[in-house]
């Protein structure tokens, strides 16, 4: 059974709630909207801007379960954290924008199915001269 399936909290108050939750955890930066059938949630921590998106189910009860899930492993991320098990950088690796607006998650996915299908490390390639010459003759 998913994590608060029946619940009852307004996507208003969770989404209130998580930002509540960042501010105590430190987050400088909070912001919110809607992009083509996903909700996005923004903030600024440890000097990591940070995004994540997810899709808006049609049905609202799932809509709200979803958002208290979304602080439920926000909040679990930011206390490992603020315990010292974890990292922003470890916790929200996946989230974390790049310089060119893409998240670390969209712009590594494709390099991990690449990795994959051809069993080799991103990157692999580009290390060695043309001809395979790795220069250790």
């Amino acid at each position: 059974m998913p994590y608060a399936e029946k619940t009852k909290v307004p996507v208003s108050r969770s989404r209130d709630e998580l930002e509540r939750t960042l501010s105590r955890y430190g987050a400088d930066a909070f912001g919110y909207g809607w992009d083509q059938g996903k909700a996005v949630v923004s903030f600024r921590v440890a000097g990591r801007y940070v995004r994540i998106a997810m899709d808006v189910p049609m049905n609202a009860q799932e809509e709200r379960q979803r958002w208290r899930a979304l602080v439920l492993v926000v909040k679990a991320k930011l206390e490992a954290v603020e315990s010292g098990i974890s990292t922003v950088e470890q916790e929200f690796m996946a989230y974390v924008v790049l310089p060119d607006n893409q998240t670390v998650g969209d712009w590594l996915g494709p390099q991990i199915e690449t990795a994959y299908t051809d069993g080799l490390m991103p990157g692999s390639l580009l290390a060695l001269p043309p001809g395979g010459d790795d220069g250790a003759s």
